[in-house]
This record gives C-alpha cells, sequence and structure tokens, in this order.
C-alpha cells in the first residue's frame, strides 16, 4: 500500500501569511489618506476609511504576531505560486470594507459590487460599477486610484521578481539578477527594486504636474496620474478624460500611458546609460503597432466624415493606446465609429504591453515568439532538412519558453472561450460576453456593446457575473498559471 501523501504544514504555509500580514498592514497606513481628503473635505466618509484602515491594522498585526518568523532563506517555489494570489485576494478583500461602508452610490452595503471595484483596481482592470463620480465622495475617488497605482506597482514586481523565477507563461526568458534568490545578487535585487520604485513614483508626479498644468485641479491631476502611469483607467468623472475634452490632457494622458506600457527595466537601464535597451524588440514593435493602427483609424474617421485630420488623429491616437496600454480610458463612445472600427478594438483588447510593466494583456513579447515559432515551421515544411534556429533579442530561444508561451495562448483562449460561454449562460448577449471577457481578462477594463461600452459601467451586470469576473480579473493580472496551479490537487501534497 502506498504512503498517503502529506499535506502542507502550518509551518510552510506561515512564511506566506507572514507576508500577507504586512501587506496588510501597509494597505491600512493608506486608507489614512482618503480619510484624511475626507475629513478636510467636511465629508462624513472619513469614518468609513478610518473605521476600515484600524479594523485592517489590527487582522494585519494580529497576522504578523502569530505567524513571525524568518525569511532569510526566502521563499520556496510552492510558497511564491501561493503568496502571489493569496495576497492579491486579501487585499482586495480588506479594501472592500471602506467601498462597502461608504456613501458612493452602487457601493453602500453591497458586498459584490464593493469587492468588484476593489478588484477591478488593485489588478489595474479599470471596470467600474460606479455612476455619479463627478459627485462621489473624494476619499472613495482618492482610494480607487491609490488601490490602482499600488496594483501597478505591484504587477511590475510580480513581473520581474516573481513570475519569471516560477516560469510562468515564457517568462523565464526574462529571468534576470531580480528573480534569482542567492546571496550573491541581494545587493543588486535591492537596487534594481529601488530604481523601479523610484522611476514609477517620478513618472507619477510628471504626469500629476503635466495634468495640473493642462487644466486639471489639484485633486483631479493626482487621482488621474496614479491611475496613467499605472495604465488602469479609474477617472473622477463618468466621462473619463473625455470630460475635459481637452487635446493638451489628452495628449499627456497618451504619453504616460505609453510610458507605463514600457518594461520598467528598460528605464533602469537607461539610466545605467546602456544605449543598447532603446533598441528592445518589445518597444519597437508596440510603437510600431500604436502608429500603424492610429493611422489606420484616423485615416477611416475622416474618410467616414467624422472628424477633421487634427481630430481624427487625435481620437485615434488616444483610444488605439488607451486600450492597447490596457489603460481603459475614454474621450469617445468608438461605438460609433462603425463596425470596422468596433472591430479592431477588440482585437487591440487581447494584445497587451510589454512585459515588466504595467500593463496586461497577453504581451508583445509572446506574440514575438509565436511569430519566430510560425516561421521557423513553415520553414521547415519548405525546406525539410533545413535548419532555423529560432532566435530572441540575439539568443536561441530555450525550449521551455517556446512550450511555456504556446500553452499560455491555448490556456489563454480556453479561459476566455470558457468565460464567454458561462456569462451567455447568466443571459448576457454575445457582444457583451465576448467583450467581458476579454476586457476582464486583459485588464482593460470597458468592453463593448451598450452596457458596458465606453459609455456605460459593469454595474448592470447580475450579482453573479461580477463574481465570475473578480475571478476572470484575478486569473488575468496573475498569468494565470499563478492562480490555476491551486487548483491542482497535487500541489497541495508533500
Amino acid at each position: 500500500m502506498k504512503p498517503r501523501s502529506r499535506t502542507w504544514s502550518p509551518l510552510q504555509v506561515r512564511p506566506v501569511l507572514y507576508l500577507v500580514g504586512g501587506m496588510l498592514v501597509v494597505l491600512s497606513l493608506a486608507m489614512l489618506l482618503p480619510a484624511a481628503v475626507d475629513g478636510l473635505a467636511g465629508h462624513a466618509n472619513w469614518q468609513a476609511f478610518a473605521l476600515s484602515g484600524a479594523a485592517t491594522f489590527v487582522c494585519g498585526s494580529a497576522l504578523l504576531y502569530a505567524t513571525r518568523c524568518s525569511l532569510a532563506g526566502g521563499l520556496s517555489l510552492r510558497q511564491a505560486f501561493l503568496l502571489t494570489p493569496l495576497a492579491w485576494l486579501a487585499i482586495s478583500l480588506f479594501a472592500a470594507v471602506p467601498l462597502y461602508l461608504s456613501d458612493c452610490a452602487r457601493l453602500k452595503g453591497s458586498v459584490t459590487n464593493a469587492f468588484f471595484e476593489a478588484m477591478a483596481g488593485l489588478t489595474t482592470t479599470g471596470a467600474t460599477v460606479i455612476v455619479g463620480l463627478d459627485t462621489a465622495p473624494p476619499g472613495v475617488l482618492l482610494w480607487r486610484a491609490l488601490l490602482q497605482w499600488l496594483g501597478g506597482i505591484g504587477i511590475i514586481a510580480a513581473a520581474i521578481a516573481i513570475l519569471p523565477a516560477l516560469g510562468v507563461g515564457g517568462m523565464q526568458l526574462f529571468r534576470t539578477e531580480s528573480s534569482d534568490r542567492s546571496e550573491k545578487v541581494r545587493p543588486r535585487v535591492r537596487e534594481i527594486a529601488a530604481t523601479i520604485g523610484a522611476v514609477y513614483c517620478g513618472l507619477t508626479i510628471a504626469c500629476g504636474l503635466a495634468y495640473w498644468a493642462a487644466g486639471m485641479t489639484p485633486f483631479d491631476a493626482l487621482a488621474h496620474a496614479l491611475t496613467t502611469v499605472s495604465t488602469a483607467g479609474f477617472s473622477t468623472s463618468d466621462g473619463s478624460i473625455g470630460h475635459w475634452n481637452s487635446p493638451a490632457i489628452e495628449w499627456i494622458a497618451i504619453l504616460f500611458m505609453i510610458s507605463g506600457a514600457l518594461p520598467f527595466v528598460l528605464y533602469v537601464r537607461l539610466l545605467h546609460r546602456e544605449r543598447a535597451a532603446l533598441r528592445d524588440s518589445q518597444v519597437l514593435i508596440l510603437l510600431g503597432l500604436l502608429a500603424i493602427v492610429t493611422a489606420v483609424l484616423a485615416i477611416w474617421l475622416v474618410a467616414s466624415g467624422r472628424h477633421g485630420i487634427a481630430e481624427a488623429v487625435r481620437h485615434a491616437a488616444f483610444n488605439v493606446v488607451s486600450i492597447v496600454t490596457t489603460t481603459g480610458f475614454a474621450t469617445a463612445d468608438y461605438m460609433l465609429w462603425g463596425n470596422a472600427a468596433v472591430g479592431v478594438f477588440f482585437a487591440l483588447a487581447f494584445i497587451g504591453g510589454c512585459t515588466g510593466s504595467t500593463s496586461g494583456g497577453l504581451k508583445i513579447f509572446r506574440f514575438e515568439v509565436m511569430a519566430r515559432l510560425l516561421r521557423s515551421h513553415f520553414l521547415q515544411l519548405l525546406y525539410p532538412r533545413g535548419v532555423f534556429p529560432r532566435v530572441y533579442a540575439g539568443r536561441p530561444l530555450p525550449d521551455d519558453v517556446v512550450v511555456s508561451v504556446v500553452v499560455f495562448f491555448s490556456l489563454y483562449f480556453i479561459c476566455y472561450s470558457a468565460v464567454t460561454i458561462a456569462l451567455m449562460g447568466l443571459d448576457l448577449d454575445f457582444l457583451t460576453s465576448a467583450s467581458a471577457a476579454a476586457s476582464t481578462l486583459s485588464g482593460v477594463g470597458p468592453g463593448l456593446g451598450p452596457i458596458i461600452g465606453p459609455a456605460g459601467n459593469y454595474g448592470p451586470l447580475p450579482d453573479a457575473a461580477k463574481w465570475l469576473l473578480c475571478f476572470v480579473m484575478l486569473l488575468g493580472r496573475l498569468e494565470l498559471f499563478a492562480v490555476l496551479v491551486l487548483f491542482m490537487p497535487r500541489f497541495w501534497r508533500g
């Protein structure tokens, strides 16, 4: 008889819970900011944040105390897999508490809506259920923006330090010193982390000052800076960026959305005067894609008589950049641009930005790997005896990277199809179901159609659909494998 497999002991889970407790303590301190904003504005909603902050601090501190341990040895592979989704889930749960207690319409007293809004914020998806943002409590608006900003820096850290080490979806190709836990490179890890944090903060400050100079109030400029650099998309107005109807504000948003979609390691390399970083194929392909699609849509808008040349370029550029970088801001209802334009935006929702950025989606580098794989395969069909090496960034592509990318693509579209069918099973129409699945899995936010399109929101969806989409947002943000591996019984066996 085979011995029964042992499950994890509390000692093995202890470091994971200890780190989650520390994150909750940081989250509780962040709640003081919206509490102060509401207090200064004379809004009674400050009490919701003060109470939630106190409760979160107590729970986080208790978890820290109960699971206190040394992290000198780092985390094991399974512990890292467990930490990533558990941290996002726990933070989203506690972040939803002040939204549930707030005076904001559609959030107060609704567990579903509060959790959906918090998850959409932390995963930088930007899908919202709120209407009346222009009159919402300032603390709620700031809290939504802060969640997206924290989620943005969190996913950069995961994409650079955790996911490559786990070999998620081909990201082992980007394993650097930051994903190596050896004693030798720890000073280098801290240096990279500090530089990336400084760049992220610097871009946010620059973006906020630019918005302010272009005509936004200081509060609106701050809130939008937090959600632009994180390519997240929450706004302080139901009209999103289009509320200001300002070309200057829109071009500023375009610039900083692109900056958030670039790999943040690129900034580190540039600061170290590595000029070769400017030749990163991901960056060149992303910028080329944005330019080509913008030109095509601008020509379409001019030819159809909807806009003049200057307006057509501006509207096309803004909305293309917003969708490709998975930010989700809007300046116009592109559902009115015709079926061809709608089809283009639907396709763009799957692409995403660069690896190591705040963007979601399939990522440019995976499309590059797939293109090289297809080219090699077709050449092999034409010349069976030929040898056609697959190369990426001047290096041969390891077989495990190729397999991982192919599996990721397959799993991505399996999940997308399953979610679309599940949403249709909840009596949603095909366009709403298909676009909601794509937008939440890729972290875009707005979908297509009259309900969740750029002129709508997710509020009218049934609660069951919102809970499903919460899971999909987490699934897509953490690159599928980091979540789905937890559903394997073998994962929990010793």
